[in-house]
């Protein structure tokens, strides 16, 4: 049985090994990107599976509500959002290509894609990567250790030092927090 204080300790533990990666100047280049982006009238897609998806709801539900501030509502998508999309697509092509395909239809040059996998490995993920790539989009990947596969593809990489997915998800979180926070105060006072 676990107990709290070993989960929290080991939650620490994982968020001062991300801290010490020094992960700043990867955040200030992904927030640039993204705001200019975002400036430009273009639209934030965000996904991934799971607790990811959830993340990726997450993402989009702060960008164009609010997260701290007041302002003016920022164009962001979650892939991962649309029952209908996901189960007529997996059920007639391939669960592989759900994202990858609502990166054909909504992802444009310029455009920003997030995705969120903790193995870096997610076959339909990375093919949203592939296909944001084709399209000239900037990719920005929350992953575990190393990146996996999302790493080659990935403009700006929040690779988190654990295999252990609830503790990169718990990191991931603060992440994107921290992300959606630049992004608004930049947005808000453009």
């Amino acid at each position: 049985m676990t107990t709290l204080d070993a989960w929290l300790a080991d939650a620490e533990t994982v968020l001062a090994a991300t801290r010490a990666r020094r992960l700043d100047a990867v955040m200030d280049a992904a927030v640039e990107a993204t705001v200019a982006s975002l400036a430009a009238g273009r639209t934030l897609l965000a996904c991934g599976n799971g607790g990811s998806a959830a993340d990726a709801d997450h993402i989009v539900g702060e960008l164009v509500g609010r997260f701290l501030r007041e302002r003016r509502a920022l164009r962001a998508i979650s892939l991962s959002a649309n029952p209908a999309v996901l189960t007529a697509w997996a059920n007639d092509y391939s669960y592989e290509t759900i994202f990858a395909r609502q990166v054909e239809a909504y992802g444009e040059t310029g455009g920003v894609l997030v995705g969120l996998s903790t193995s870096g490995n997610s076959p339909n993920v990375v093919r949203a990567f592939e296909a944001a790539r084709r399209l000239g989009m900037v990719t920005i990947a929350l992953t575990g250790e190393g990146g996996g596969r999302l790493a080659a593809l990935s403009d700006h990489l929040f690779a988190v030092p654990s295999r252990c997915t609830p503790a990169i998800q718990q990191v991931h979180l603060a992440l994107y927090h921290c992300f959606c926070a630049a992004v608004e105060a930049r947005m808000a006072d453009a």
